[in-house]
């Protein structure tokens, strides 16, 4: 008869040992993230109970004498029209170089390409502004006056025509080009980052270089290039100084794009207004502050909310 072995304690686990620099920075990094939050919190704050008094005015009080929603309603109008055609024009245009540089280009010519497309982004948006203003507006009135001709039936182009070409459709690309940096850096990084296994697996099969883009560098991009574009569409809604100097100032709220009576943005609107604003005026602009700071908050939460499905169906696959 054989004796049976008592069953045998499993060793107790030690505890991982924490230098004093892990502690530190993993202190820095929870400060840092509770920072942004209350950072972020303290403006919602400021801006709610300052725009509390334009909330609760009487309609015959605020500016127009339209109410809050009459008010701001052709600034919401003016910021989306502009940041949206931008974002179409920029999106494009962001993506097809981001490809090229990666794929096609020599190595040198990708990159001084790539660092000249940086450099866009270092440019003031005063700058901009005027090169908007005496060059690109003068240049657009000739197709302001052929869309007006052709395309009058939509009613983006209804006309009439402005004869000093500053207008939404020269503010959005404008923005275009201001934004277009950010969405090609970041669209350049995912693209370079696409696994090889699959690329020279693609060649291999006789693929060429494009289908070997469209099947292999493209799906694993998508939630990049979509992050990128809602970044520079938050850059696009939130530009003061170049629209200001394109537009300055606004009117009711319309859809046409190439017409001198265009609706302002809201932070344009702010940037011209409120030097001059006193009292209620100024609570106004500031809930008018509000309204776009809940818009730039939706549009990174949606994008967040895209990302993240893209990642969670990727993962399933």
């Amino acid at each position: 008869m054989t004796a049976t072995k008592a069953p045998t304690e499993p060793p107790p686990k030690q505890r991982p040992v924490r230098r004093p620099g892990d502690r530190i920075f993993a202190g820095s990094a929870k400060a840092s993230g509770i920072f942004i939050l209350v950072v972020l919190a303290g403006v919602a704050v400021f801006l709610i109970s300052e725009a509390i008094p334009a909330l609760t005015a009487p309609a015959a009080d605020i500016p127009g004498g339209e109410g809050l929603g009459g008010y701001v309603g052709p600034l919401v109008l003016g910021t989306l029209l502009g940041a949206v055609l931008a974002l179409l024009v920029a999106t494009p245009l962001a993506v097809a170089i981001a490809l090229y540089v990666t794929y096609y280009a020599p190595r040198r010519v990708a990159a001084a390409m790539g660092y000249l497309i940086d450099l866009l982004a270092a440019i003031p948006s005063v700058v901009y502004g005027f090169w908007g203003l005496a060059v690109l507006a003068p240049a657009l009135v000739p197709f302001h006056v052929w869309a007006a001709d052709t395309l009058g039936f939509v009613p983006f182009f209804a006309g009439p025509a402005s004869t000093s070409g500053r207008t939404m459709f020269t503010v959005g690309l404008v923005l275009a080009v201001m934004i277009l940096p950010i969405i090609s850096a970041i669209s350049r990084e995912v693209f370079s980052q696409a696994p090889a296994l699959h690329r020279e697996a693609a060649l291999a099969l006789g693929a060429t270089r494009w289908e070997m883009i469209r099947m292999a560098v493209l799906p694993y991009g998508k939630s990049g290039v979509i992050g990128g574009a809602m970044l520079g569409l938050g850059r696009a809604l939130g530009e003061t100084m170049a629209v200001a100097i394109v537009l300055s100032g606004g009117a009711g709220a319309t859809l046409n794009l190439i017409s001198s009576s265009n609706p302002s943005t809201i932070a344009s609107n702010i940037a011209l207004r409120f030097p001059e604003a006193t009292g209620l005026g100024v609570n106004t602009l500031i809930a008018s502050g509000l309204v776009l700071f809940v818009i730039t908050l939706a549009v990174n939460m949606l994008a967040r909310w895209i990302v993240d499905r893209r990642a969670d169906f990727s993962g399933a696959n």
